[in-house]
């Protein structure tokens, strides 16, 4: 099967616009359309419904995706392999939750292709439920997230402590008036979400809500308001007096696994560059 069929249904999946999916993929809408048609015609399916601004997946669809996730991201991994020949570098697969890259990932990553002539880092960025799929799918050496399962065939390993602090953009406020303010409410996870509503029952709605930190970072900065950030990621900004702590809010402490196969090829290397996230530094 052609590749390309499969990149475009991912696409289409991510964007949920024909029109979208066409421009990243710098086709024609009709080529796209063309691609998925297709698609389906060599499985013998309807793979989207095709409201006019409600593209969603249907029940093959669903099915269709892991698949197609797993088929490009091992078609990509063989190019590479291929393009450093025999006695190259050996491919490491790294992935973690978006705002675990912002916290600490990213000068971690940086010492592993610097210090490892022998790896082959390939990094990506995915949320909790793709980075399980691809880890027990195999196309996936490495991943980093909060709240991580427990299952026979993964090792989970507790590797980086993460404090969520509520800051704001005015001083002086009281925990009760930061989140009543403004208040930008950030996905960090289950057992966040749980700790917050213990800590703030009777929270009126929250002006927004963002799947990432530094989207909140930025939305604080340029709009004013309040929100629960990694402290790691605002030091600058409480140094300089643009945001500031709400002293009376407690602290929300996570702490981020990696979760790699059990016996996996690749398990000597990720032991030893494990080590290195203590001495990495966080920005």
């Amino acid at each position: 099967m052609d590749t390309q069929l499969l990149k475009t249904f991912l696409e289409i999946h991510r964007t949920r616009h024909f029109g979208q999916a066409a421009r990243n993929l710098h086709l024609s809408q009709s080529a796209v359309s063309a691609r998925i048609r297709l698609l389906e015609e060599a499985l013998g399916v309807t793979l989207f419904t095709r409201d006019r601004n409600n593209i969603q997946l249907t029940a093959a669809g669903q099915k269709l995706l892991r698949h197609a996730e797993n088929i490009t991201t091992s078609w990509n991994q063989v190019r590479q392999e291929m393009a450093m020949g025999e006695g190259g570098p050996q491919l490491l697969s790294v992935a973690a939750l978006p705002s675990l890259w912002d916290i600490a990932l990213q000068a971690w990553a940086q010492r592993v292709y610097a210090e490892c002539p022998q790896v082959g880092l390939v990094a990506e960025a995915h949320d909790a439920e793709t980075l399980l799929r691809k880890l027990q799918a195999g196309t996936l050496d490495l991943a980093f997230m909060f709240d991580a399962p427990h299952t026979p065939a993964l090792k989970v390993v507790e590797v980086l402590p993460v404090s969520l602090i509520m800051v704001s953009t005015q001083a002086g406020l009281s925990a009760r008036q930061a989140v009543e303010r403004d208040y930008v409410m950030v996905d960090w996870g289950t057992s966040f979400a749980i700790t917050h509503d213990q800590h703030f029952p009777d929270m009126w709605t929250p002006r927004a809500r963002v799947g990432l930190g530094r989207m909140a970072k930025a939305l604080l900065l340029a709009h004013g308001g309040s929100a629960y950030l990694a402290e790691a990621m605002v030091r600058r900004q409480l140094d300089d007096g643009r945001l500031h702590r709400v002293e009376a809010a407690p602290a929300i402490e996570r702490t981020a696994c990696a979760v790699y196969p059990l016996n996996g090829v690749r398990q000597c290397v990720i032991d030893r560059i494990l080590g290195w996230l203590s001495a990495a530094p966080v920005h």
